[in-house]
């Protein structure tokens, strides 16, 4: 029986192909976007979870002052461990950059690590070649992974050979490891034991419990309970530890599930790569969005032909066929049509997916040897086929034989209520992610445009590395003798996401007026200059004046904080930074050092002791020119390291990059969604028009007008769209508003935005609808008249 249903659907689709040919094609659609999207979920939510022991892995997080970082002190793993039997092991990253060297190549790598020995106890990343048990042991060995192993040894095996750290000492490759999942927050291609780290920087190990120099991973013992109230226990055990050798400092930590990490807000000192929850939950509401879409096409087509298989019907009821026979036959159609379209999707998606990746900055695969996978996609198409092939199989097989064999078939399109309400709710959402797709790009021109307080324009950086840092009085004689790069200053970060690294005080200091670090930066004398910053009181650094490396700038936050209202009133008042009396000599205005989503916060801004980066305004047309100036200088005082700049505004436009990319998914998809929309509307105006061909006939040989034919056939679809922009328009607003609610800048959502998508949305429709209109309206009345 299930074969003789198959084989009638099969049928029914050669019998009337441009209707299987819009149902196929429409769901297929749907099924690639939202297999895509699900694609892209699913490796969100895959951090991590490759590490045998993901489940029991937790990062402590420290809390100093209401600032959450993820670094912890020096001593902390080791305590831990020794002292809370809920902990089976314990292990510390930190972070680096370094020039690595060998056989003549030389390349700044940013993404090195120190660990400790059990780093590879505690995690899974496969080593593939040296002895997992020894590799870290080995104060002057390095493990690469094998990616960087071809980079700098080609196919030669690396182990036992040496590379050059920093054009100054030797290390030793003493294994190498397998790439580095892209579903790891932890990204590095070099990994060197933590006593090397002290041997460099000897204060590292001397200030146990001071600073927060490691990022801590607990491996919580097998049976552990980590329900909240144990974890929270064991949090308070943590405290208790710290406080022994700290009693003086308020602080909490907490842990955080590895697999948590990704997907959790960033905070300080955190790994970069982050992703974002509500961007998740808004794509996966998005695919669902457009899976129904292409699910609606297919319901409102298929009532909406139900006269032509109404005497099939009857005939079967006479025959002797129950409601669920006929029940399980029109289910059985909507199954076999959506499997058909899953085919058609997953060649879609295979061909899509390189630039899908592109435009996501993934690498997604699609690995068709996972059983899983086919699971997951056999029962989405399979879902898919009985939601969409319901209402239709329902309404079908509840067709009144008598009537239908009577020859009563005019009433049998389909309950159009129901039919109406399908159109509306495709409508809805296309007009949702057309509005959405509006505010996000105003948004992001927006930022993009948007004055953050200084002159970012023409502004090109370069790292200070190698001998720059020790010969930058020289470096500062070159840049300003030379007039291409005479406008010049030196700061230990970019002033444009300035990280909490300064301990504040002043007399009188409320310690919940602001906690510490506080957002700090340093800089040379040039610095208010270069960047356009305003001063409202006092002076910025000056090099004829010596005592001013003890003295600092504020901005108006800190102003308004200290319970000043007039600058001039802070000038010369006395604070402390760092520990050290410092005075302040000047007030700026407040500018954007952070990126859109925050609003500002208070600045502490002091003279640099040297390092960082060089900041350069270059003139008009001679850009490329102070680029090889540059580059001389770099070559001439530090000739070991390759010359690396960049500009301030596009590294600027890279702290916008999640928000861009979810601006170019939301694009494709809104499109793709107002696509498979129209291609249903496509396909119920020709139907209707094909149902009223002998009215067309007769009202054009009465005299009507092409317009007013057009206008007949497209006034019901227009009263829809209509009720569907009504519907969308509120709908769409608390959604944007929603969205722009987690910048602390943002533009006000205009209601030309919304007139935009509205039109925009009835005129893509009206385009869909007037074809097939303007068809039908302009046939031969004689040939109309003969149909039926």
């Amino acid at each position: 029986m299930i074969r003789t249903y198959f084989k009638l659907a099969y049928r029914n689709l050669i019998k009337d192909k441009t209707y299987s040919v819009i149902n196929i094609s429409g769901l297929a659609i749907g099924l690639a976007a939202s297999i895509l999207i699900l694609l892209w979920v699913q490796n969100e939510l895959s951090y991590d979870m490759f590490h045998k022991n993901a489940a029991q892995l937790y990062r402590i997080n420290w809390d100093v002052d209401g600032l959450t970082m993820a670094g912890t002190p020096t001593a902390m793993a080791a305590s831990v461990k020794a002292q809370l039997p809920a902990v089976k092991n314990a292990v510390r990253i930190n972070t680096k950059s370094y020039l690595f060297g060998a056989n003549d190549k030389r390349f700044i790598e940013d993404r090195v690590i120190y660990a400790d020995p059990n780093f590879l106890d505690v995690f899974s990343f496969p080593l593939v070649k040296g002895d997992r048990a020894e590799a870290l042991k080995q104060i002057d060995g390095v493990l690469i992974t094998e990616a960087t192993a071809v980079k700098y040894f080609g196919n030669e095996n690396p182990v036992g050979k040496f590379l050059k750290k920093d054009n100054s000492e030797n290390v030793v490759v003493t294994g190498v490891l397998a790439n580095i999942p892209a579903n790891s927050h932890m990204q590095f291609d070099f990994v060197m034991p933590t006593a090397a780290l002290y041997r460099a920087n000897p204060k590292v190990e001397k200030y146990q419990w001071e600073a927060p120099y490691f990022h801590t991973y607990l491996q919580l013992d097998e049976n552990f309970d980590p329900s909240p109230v144990n974890l929270k226990k064991l949090e308070s055990q943590i405290f208790q530890i710290y406080h022994k050798y700290e009693p003086q400092m308020k602080s909490a930590f907490h842990l955080q599930p590895i697999t948590q990490i990704h997907m959790a807000p960033a905070i300080e000192m955190d790994l970069p790569g982050h992703g974002n929850a509500l961007y998740l939950k808004m794509f996966f509401v998005v695919a669902i969005l457009i899976l129904a879409v292409a699910c609606i096409n297919f319901m409102n087509l298929a009532t909406a032909r139900s006269a032509r298989r109404a005497k099939e019907i009857g005939l079967r009821k006479v025959a002797g066929a129950q409601r669920f026979q006929l029940i399980f036959q029109f289910l059985s159609e909507a199954v076999f049509t959506a499997f058909l379209s899953l085919l058609l999707a997953l060649w879609i998606v295979v061909l899509v997916l390189p630039m899908f990746n592109q435009l996501i900055g993934k690498q997604l695969t699609i690995d068709f040897a996972d059983a899983n996978l086919w699971l997951g996609l056999l029962c989405i198409a399979l879902l898919t086929g009985v939601i969409s092939g319901s209402y239709p199989a329902l309404f079908l097989s509840g067709f009144n034989p008598v009537k239908v064999l009577k020859g009563n078939v005019k009433s049998m399109g389909g309950n159009l209520i129901f039919r109406h309400a399908l159109v509306v709710t495709q409508f809805v959402v296309s007009v949702v992610l057309l509005i959405g797709t509006i505010v996000i790009y105003q948004q992001l021109k927006f930022v993009r445009e948007r004055n953050p307080g200084f002159n970012k324009s023409s502004l090109l950086y370069m790292d200070m590395n190698g001998d720059m840092v020790d010969k930058e009085a020289l470096l500062r004689n070159e840049l300003r003798q030379n007039p291409l790069t005479s406008d010049f200053a030196i700061t230990n970060e970019l002033p444009i996401d300035v990280g909490a690294g300064a301990n504040v005080s002043w007399p009188g200091k409320d310690p919940k007026t602001l906690g510490n670090p506080t957002p700090g930066i340093y800089v040379s004398e040039n610095f208010a200059h270069l960047f356009g910053l305003k001063l409202l009181a006092g002076r910025f650094f000056s090099e004829s004046i010596k005592t001013d490396s003890n003295n600092c700038v504020i901005n108006q936050k800190l102003l308004s904080l200290m319970g000043f209202t007039d600058p001039a009133a802070a000038i010369g008042k006395p604070m402390t930074l760092h520990n050290k009396p410092s005075v302040i000599i000047g007030v700026v205005k407040d500018f954007n050092f952070k990126p859109a989503q925050s609003a500002i916060e208070p600045l502490i801004i002091a003279l640099t002791g040297g390092g960082g980066n060089v900041v350069i305004r270059t003139k008009p047309g001679a850009t490329f020119a102070t680029i090889k100036a540059l580059e001389k200088m770099s070559k001439e005082i530090s000739p070991a390291y390759p010359f690396s700049f960049n500009f301030v505004d596009q590294q600027m436009a890279s702290l916008y990059h999640g928000e861009q990319q979810m601006g170019n998914i939301f694009k494709l998809f809104a499109a793709i969604g107002i696509f498979i929309s129209c291609l249903g509307l496509y396909g119920l105006s020709a139907f209707i028009a094909e149902q009223r061909t002998r009215e067309i006939g007769v009202r054009k040989v009465l005299g009507a007008s092409v317009f007013n034919l057009v206008y007949l056939l497209s006034s019901g679809i227009t009263r829809l769209i209509l009720i569907a922009i009504c519907i969308a328009l509120p709908v769409a607003w608390y959604a944007a508003n929603t969205w722009l609610a987690g910048f602390a800048y943002h533009i006000n959502v205009s209601w030309l935005i919304f007139l935009l998508a509205s039109g925009s949305a009835l005129g893509i429709a009206w385009l869909t609808v007037g074809y097939e209109s303007i068809k039908a309206a302009t046939v031969n009345p004689i040939k109309s008249l003969r149909t039926e």
